[in-house]
């Protein structure tokens, strides 16, 4: 496939020009940020880890009802998906302490929270992606009261469903970030999941030892970044054991 224009680059991904009209390559970088932006690598492999593992979550919330942008894998790190208007929101759901929620409420990390809580930030580096209110959100019209709704209603449903796929395998699933976007098809337009999900973006531990299988591995200096996704996708089964080493499992793509 001949390489198009380039619509946007973020830390970990680019956003390129659709074959077709209302669609977008997603490119996965071997980059690596953190501390926005401030702490930077290359990670050999870790770009074609995050497309798959991302489509394999993508492709299971999609055969559970949860709309999202994802069509289909291109290659080892490109996917076709929908063209949407990003909601200038990350939605964070968290289920038990980490991260920023332990320094900003001095709960220690690894506390049960009593229900999960979704929380929002701003989509703004320059800021750094401030935590913001429902209320805010209202006041400046990044969202409509409806969008919302189903904003909030939909994260529950993905932190539902992946809760139960990870514990499956072995793995706790802490917190994440998603991203929504508006859909727009004919004369509709609806709200759909966007972007990725993958161990970037989630905080992933071991059942049993607690061991990081995220990127907190790369923020704290802990090492083995790749191993570590590798080892979520070995679990997933995205990732076989033979006896020439670990192979890459075929998966059907799809999207809804």
């Amino acid at each position: 496939m001949s390489r198009k224009r380039m619509i946007y680059e973020g830390k970990a991904k680019i956003l390129y020009e659709g074959p077709e009209p209302n669609t977008l390559i997603q490119y996965f970088k071997d980059d690596a940020t953190a501390f926005n932006a401030e702490k930077k690598a290359i990670l050999d492999g870790k770009g074609v880890l995050n497309n798959r593992i991302s489509e394999f979550m993508m492709t299971r919330l999609g055969s559970v009802g949860i709309p999202n942008h994802f069509i289909k894998r291109l290659n080892m790190r490109e996917q076709l998906i929908k063209k949407v208007e990003i909601v200038p929101l990350e939605v964070i759901v968290r289920n038990v302490a980490a991260g920023t929620m332990s320094k900003r409420l001095g709960i220690a990390e690894g506390t049960q929270l009593p229900r999960a809580i979704v929380e929002f930030c701003l989509k703004n580096d320059e800021l750094g992606d401030p935590l913001v209110s429902e209320e805010h959100i209202a006041a400046f019209n990044w969202a409509q009261p409806h969008e919302m709704d189903e904003i909030i209603a939909m994260a529950l449903r993905v932190n539902d469903f992946m809760s139960g796929l990870f514990a499956g395998v072995g793995i706790k699933l802490i917190d994440f970030k998603l991203e929504f976007g508006r859909y727009f098809e004919d004369e509709t337009q609806r709200i759909i999941l966007a972007d990725k999900i993958s161990p970037d973006s989630c905080r992933l531990w071991d059942l049993e030892t607690n061991e990081k299988l995220d990127k907190d591995r790369f923020r704290r200096d802990l090492g083995g970044v790749t191993e570590a996704y590798a080892e979520v996708a070995r679990r997933l089964g995205i990732i076989k054991e033979s006896a020439g080493g670990a192979e890459i499992v075929d998966i059907k793509s799809g999207g809804k």
